[in-house]
């Protein structure tokens, strides 16, 4: 049995944490996924449409938590959790029945592994983007236990460390993620994720010049594109690879403006995603 199982009184049971911030049109959907999960936690940065009240409707413990990086706010979201188990769900995922039934079967098993990466099936444009890196997916473990898993303090793409000896798992079944409702919502989320980007370089000391930044960008589109057969997905993967290359150019841009002395970094709270 794993090192960090709990007592009788919560093992088995599941705790599920959500963040967000100004979810409201897509919340609702996330926690009726999740709803015959044990208790679910929405991790609110004090959003300033009705998230926090769709969330309580629905029987979600709201805790307010300011936004200082995704790293820390995973954190923090974990911390809230009740349970011996803890399954991340994004306000732009949803949980399967299928993931739902492996998920009771691991939760409820003494000699599962004590972490697990959950492949996610990407929607945009009415389209499954199988290609260009986006299935099966993995972003980081999304079912362990509590205690098992620790993120960095990063602003962005937050790195994350698991603090069990043993090797992760991966779930056979997917769920579901939106990751864009549309183009200007994929607008908007370059523009904030570049600056969360740029500022995570920036604390790293890393540098950058307008050559650089374009060098990064045309990489990025080709490698998804192209190396990732983003191709094959349509007009879909053609903007999304387009998309990658704009958020990954004017990361490195908005680095160089910083370090040039043109501070662009607005220090807003969670991006909408």
């Amino acid at each position: 049995m794993s090192s960090f199982s709990a007592g009788s009184e919560t093992a088995g049971k599941l705790s599920v944490y959500i963040i967000a911030y100004n979810e409201a049109d897509k919340i609702e959907d996330a926690l009726k996924s999740v709803a015959w999960a044990d208790d679910v936690v929405v991790a609110d940065s004090f959003s300033t449409d009705d998230t926090a009240k769709i969330a309580q409707n629905h029987g979600a413990r709201v805790v307010q938590i300011p936004f200082e990086g995704f790293g820390k706010l995973r954190n923090d979201a974990i911390n809230a959790c009740s349970h011996s188990w803890v399954f991340s769900l994004d306000a732009d995922e949803r949980c399967t029945q299928m993931a739902k039934k492996e998920i009771i079967r691991i939760i409820n098993n003494p000699n599962s592994l004590d972490a697990y990466y959950v492949p996610r099936r990407n929607y945009f444009m009415g389209k499954w983007i199988r290609h260009a890196g986006f299935y099966p997916d993995f972003r980081q473990p999304q079912l362990f236990r509590k205690g098992a898993l620790k993120f960095m303090p990063d602003a962005v793409h937050e790195r994350y460390e698991v603090l069990s000896e043993g090797k992760c798992g991966y779930l056979n079944s997917f769920i579901f993620q939106i990751p864009f409702k549309d183009l200007e919502e994929m607008f908007r989320k370059m523009n904030r994720y570049s600056t969360l980007g740029a500022q995570k370089l920036y604390a790293a000391d890393q540098k950058s010049g307008m050559f650089n930044a374009l060098a990064h960008g045309l990489w990025a589109w080709f490698s998804m594109y192209i190396l990732k057969l983003g191709c094959l997905d349509g007009w879909p993967g053609f903007i999304i690879s387009l998309s990658n290359f704009e958020s990954t150019f004017y990361k490195y841009a908005k680095l160089h403006l910083k370090q040039k002395g043109l501070d662009v970094f607005t220090g807003n709270p969670l991006p909408k995603v």
